[in-house]
């Protein structure tokens, strides 16, 4: 199994660190970090991730604008992304999924249930363990 890339795209410097070092000792995964959706767009033409973690509430460009050019981009186009956001409702959930984004991961969110988050959210299986998670 080729091992999976990982672009998280959030301004919080320790929302990057506690994602990046979970995401690669869980999942075993190649994380990239991001700290701006202009940073994110260029980072995701360039490293061709599996997968786009995008932060809603970031300066300058928010998650949803982000996510608009990555889908304009036709090197971007098929990425799956997974919104980060602390304020998630029902309504919220609709509208980002009419949009075309695969899922909403909650900030705060638990570092040790991330990877199975995003796997669950993608249909991916996670290596080793019982359910197929570490």
């Amino acid at each position: 199994m080729t091992t999976k890339r990982i672009l998280v795209v959030d301004n919080e410097e320790y929302i990057q660190e506690v994602a990046k070092i979970c995401l690669e000792t869980v999942a075993g995964w190649e994380v990239l970090t991001a700290s701006s959706g202009k940073e994110g767009i260029s980072k995701a033409a360039d490293f061709h991730p599996d997968a786009i973690l995008l932060d809603v509430m970031m300066p300058d460009m928010d998650g949803p604008t982000t996510f608009e050019h990555l889908q304009a981009n036709p090197d971007t186009k098929a990425i799956p992304v997974i919104l980060l956001t602390a304020k998630i409702q029902a309504t919220d959930r609709r509208r980002y999924a009419q949009m075309g984004l695969k899922s909403a991961i909650a900030k705060p969110f638990n570092p040790l249930e991330l990877a199975a988050q995003v796997a669950n959210a993608l249909g991916w299986q996670l290596e080793g363990g019982e359910n197929g998670y570490i």
